[in-house]
């Protein structure tokens, strides 16, 4: 038998042995067609927006599409939202050795003076300490010029915050010498100011009746003895090398002062060591700045 004979043998009997094994398997692989072509039906249906399970989803995203537009459109035109105010930061002029709020909604101007006088009095800082004292009407602590309408004040200063400051500081410097303590020493008031031109004039035009609005505050009650103080002229002096206005008794004594501590302070007190500290305390807090 030559090789063409062999050759055309071999593939006769591959081709008839494909033949017998695809006659055998022919119900198999039907069933794989028909299967796979049931899946992809399954598939399409599946994929079909048609399906009630694809309407379902389809629902669903169209009404969260439409709520967040809603939404968008709510924040976008409304123009009076309700926000809640930022309250302010709360920072104080100097460094207090302690800070105490008095709750004076309602009172008196004489009910806040007492309220006041005793915290003074009764004040616990070290000697040389500074207690701060900040009255408060439902728990929103008083500005400047909130203070001068509830004690019913003389004081007029220019109505620009920016010239004469709203936050203003109140409290007791402890100097005292010996346990014996004099009713309302060490009391102050520091005022802050763009320059001191811009209430000078105010000031002075207080001094007529400065002694009558803060006599409650210093522990001096009118009588026959202190009513000269009422028209009493202050004279110009000098107190920790810093011009100063003061008003003295009979006896030479500092009833009550107002010390321009420097460009943009004035502490107004009945007590120079209360001046010396808090003019320490306001150059320290110009270095940190």
């Amino acid at each position: 038998m030559d090789k063409d004979e062999v050759k055309n043998k071999m593939v006769q009997t591959y081709a008839e042995d494909m033949a017998k094994v695809l006659e055998n398997d022919t119900e198999g692989l039907v069933k794989k067609i028909i299967h796979g072509e049931e899946e992809h039906e399954a598939e399409k249906r599946n994929l079909s927006p048609e399906s009630k399970k694809n309407k379902l989803f389809m629902f669903i995203s169209f009404l969260l599409i439409v709520f967040s537009l809603a939404i968008l459109s709510f924040f976008f035109f409304k123009k009076d939202i309700n926000t809640v105010p930022v309250e302010k930061q709360f920072v104080p002029l100097v460094f207090n050795d302690k800070i105490t709020f008095l709750e004076v909604s309602g009172f008196k101007k004489e009910e806040i003076m007492q309220t006041v006088l005793s915290e003074v009095n009764t004040t616990k800082v070290k000697n040389g300490g500074v207690e701060g004292i900040y009255l408060t009407e439902n728990k929103q602590i008083i500005g400047l010029r909130r203070f001068i309408s509830i004690i019913k004040s003389n004081f007029v200063p220019e109505a620009n915050s920016l010239l004469v400051n709203d936050n203003f500081l109140m409290g007791v410097v402890n100097s005292k010498i010996s346990e014996t303590r004099i009713m309302g020493e060490g009391f102050f008031i520091l005022l802050k100011v763009r320059s001191t031109a811009d209430i000078f004039d105010a000031l002075r035009a207080w001094e007529g009746k400065m002694f009558f609005d803060l006599r409650g505050f210093l522990g001096i009650n009118l009588s026959g003895e202190t009513n000269y103080l009422l028209t009493k002229d202050f004279e110009d002096g000098i107190i920790e090398n810093k011009n100063a206005r003061i008003l003295r008794d009979k006896d030479e004594k500092i009833v009550l002062m107002y010390v321009f501590a420097d460009e943009n302070s004035v502490v107004i007190t009945n007590s120079q060591p209360a001046v010396h500290e808090i003019m320490l305390r306001l150059a320290s807090a110009s270095k940190k700045q």
